[in-house]
């Protein structure tokens, strides 16, 4: 992206776009020709993705299309018209999907069992069919340096593996590429850019209302954690990108 572009935005704007656009050129998240779904759940960060990757187009080496699309869950208290406004006066090319995932996970999950992994589950198989028929070639998610690292921990602590999220993904069954463009992007940035453009935030009543969750915890390690190391967040990430597998004990890597 062209300095003189860049030049006419706000501090913050920029060093989102520049963590963006360095995270697409590293990885080639997008390519030429790409149509790109922006998976746009309503929070501050889907909605950062969906201007970010739109200042980035317009000043991208290569051609590529942007459609957002948006899937009301069924949920008590929903209410997507501020979310569809905004995208009517932003422009975008928008799709808005109903499927009712609220009553299969209430049916499913035990009271007091967190919500998230089967939600989860549902809408990514509904996010994928999605984008087999609008003829996507790449689906961007809005996971941001906090996801990736919290993930990490998580399944360190809880899983016994050793992963976290990848920048770009292919399905098993190979028809779809996940991207994820705000990979190096800080929350706190994020946050404070979706206050500076006022977005209007969709709140998510089923995975908000549980207190606890191991991702809650993790989050509050990482506070906890940079009280007494300032750059463990950002040493975290680059570990992601120093991998030593000779000094690990996968079996597998022998």
């Amino acid at each position: 992206m062209s300095s003189s572009y860049l030049k006419d935005m706000g501090p913050l704007r920029q060093r989102l776009l520049r963590s963006m656009g360095r995270a697409i050129g590293e990885y080639e998240l997008i390519e030429e020709g790409d149509r790109i779904l922006v998976a746009l759940s309503g929070g501050k960060d889907s909605y950062a993705m969906m201007t970010l990757l739109d200042d980035h187009r317009r000043r991208a080496p290569v051609n590529f299309t942007l459609v957002a699309w948006h899937l009301d869950q069924g949920q008590p208290g929903y209410d997507g018209e501020p979310l569809k406004r905004w995208l009517e006066q932003s422009g975008h090319e928008h799709v808005i999907e109903h499927q009712d995932t609220y009553s299969v996970v209430i049916d499913k999950v035990p009271e007091g069992k967190t919500y998230c992994s089967l939600c989860s589950r549902l809408r990514r198989g509904i996010l994928y069919g999605a984008a087999q028929r609008m003829g996507c070639t790449k689906i961007a998610l809005g996971h941001h340096r906090e996801d990736v690292i919290e993930t990490l921990l998580l399944n360190l602590f809880f899983a016994g593996q050793l992963k976290a999220m990848p920048p770009k993904l292919v399905s098993d069954d190979k028809k779809n590429v996940v991207i994820r463009p705000l990979l190096y992007c800080a929350e706190t940035d994020l946050e404070a850019f979706a206050q500076e453009q006022q977005y209007p935030i969709l709140p998510c009543k089923l995975c908000g209302s549980q207190e606890g969750a191991q991702r809650a915890e993790t989050k509050k390690l990482l506070h906890d954690l940079e009280q007494r190391i300032p750059h463990v967040r950002g040493s975290m990430l680059a570990a992601l990108q120093n991998v030593r597998p000779t000094h690990l004990l996968d079996k597998g890597l022998w």
